[in-house]
């Protein structure tokens, strides 16, 4: 049998009598199509980093629809930003420090508008609310967005501390502090929700 090359749909290629998986382009291809105005490939990293973005945002915000404008703000910054972007380092993970910066700056904003004189809210507004049924998201919820930030770094996006570290410009052994701190809290948030 003769061996021909063709394509079969847009994941597939045909060899002789083989079909072969197209490979998806990794992250540095796309981002390098990206920057120079394809939109397929930006759609493309959107796809790819859409879940993880919305995500981290939401466990910090613990508002779906403000982690939803955050995760596109997110998105809406790297592509303004994508020109220099070091195309030697990952994507991934400057997508998600972006992110995780947006949602804190979210929780501040949101907390200084609650805090404005005249509210009478303020008092409320700087309890954490736990829900009745103990959850993990609502022990999360307790924390402060700084905490918040690095244990969804750690522990969502799988993070080492040192990158925490870099990502957030804070010293390791600031990052490892917040991180034991909030280990504490969410441990004293989830054993009096069990009582």
């Amino acid at each position: 049998m003769a061996s021909f090359d063709a394509t079969s749909g847009p994941g597939v290629a045909l060899r002789g009598d083989a079909v072969i998986p197209r490979r998806a382009p990794d992250d540095a291809a796309l981002v390098t199509r990206a920057r120079d105005g394809s939109a397929e490939a930006w759609r493309a990293l959107f796809e790819r980093h859409w879940d993880t973005a919305y995500r981290a945002a939401y466990l910090i915000v613990h508002d779906a629809a403000a982690a939803e404008d955050v995760a596109q703000e997110a998105f809406l910054s790297a592509l303004a930003a994508l020109d220099r972007f070091d195309r030697r380092r990952p994507f991934a993970p400057w997508l998600h420090r972006i992110a995780v910066n947006r949602a804190i700056d979210h929780v501040r904003s949101a907390a200084r508008r609650r805090e404005s004189p005249g509210d009478g809210s303020s008092e409320a507004a700087a309890r954490p609310v736990v829900e009745q049924d103990g959850t993990l998201l609502a022990a999360i919820a307790a924390l402060g967005p700084e905490q918040r930030a690095v244990v969804v770094m750690r522990y969502v996006l799988d993070w080492t501390p040192g990158e925490i570290a870099r990502a957030l410009k804070l010293p390791r052994g600031t990052v490892n502090s917040r991180l034991r701190r909030a280990l504490d809290r969410l441990g004293e948030v989830l054993k009096e929700d069990l009582r």
